[in-house]
């Protein structure tokens, strides 16, 4: 049987904010990093997650057009890979390829040592973002747990 990697077998409930407050692309990163320091799988270094997100970004933005962005950042800090979601009701500045503003976020942290579990997941969510009905679906997610759900409903069509 084949081990098929799944986006939801990395989120939780608690790392999902539906009501994003950041205005601007550096508070959306401080925002989900902090959401991330609540998770078991990353050590109580937010501002090295944070960091590690910023540095990232000054790469190229990984704002990847239609709405999206997914900061992702290689750092000790997390034990294991660990996704945040969030949304914004506002669309937020994020120097995407295609000059839009984003509103749906997918943040990752991964460990360093974990280049192939990151990159299958950040392959499933870049293939499920090109529809936009997923994305709208995403959208009119209510809660946390419709957002999971949804995800992995989509996941196994």
């Amino acid at each position: 049987m084949i081990n098929i990697v799944k986006i939801t077998d990395y989120m939780s409930e608690e790392l999902i904010s539906l009501n994003l407050k950041a205005k601007t692309k550096d508070e959306v990163l401080l925002e989900l990093s902090k959401l991330m320091e609540t998770s078991p799988n990353i050590s109580n270094e937010s501002n090295n997650i944070y960091k590690s997100l910023v540095e990232r970004e000054k790469l190229g933005s990984t704002g990847i057009g239609k709405g999206v962005a997914i900061p992702h950042a290689k750092t000790e800090a997390a034990k294991e890979l660990t996704i945040a979601f969030g949304i914004s009701k506002e669309k937020i500045d994020f120097k995407s390829m295609d000059n839009e503003g984003v509103n749906i976020f997918f943040v990752f942290a991964s460990p360093n040592k974990d280049s192939q579990i990151y990159l299958k997941v950040l392959a499933r969510i870049s293939r499920l973002i090109r529809e936009e009905s997923f994305r709208q679906g995403l959208l009119e997610c209510k809660s946390a747990s419709e957002v999971i759900e949804y995800i992995s409903k989509k996941e196994s069509v």
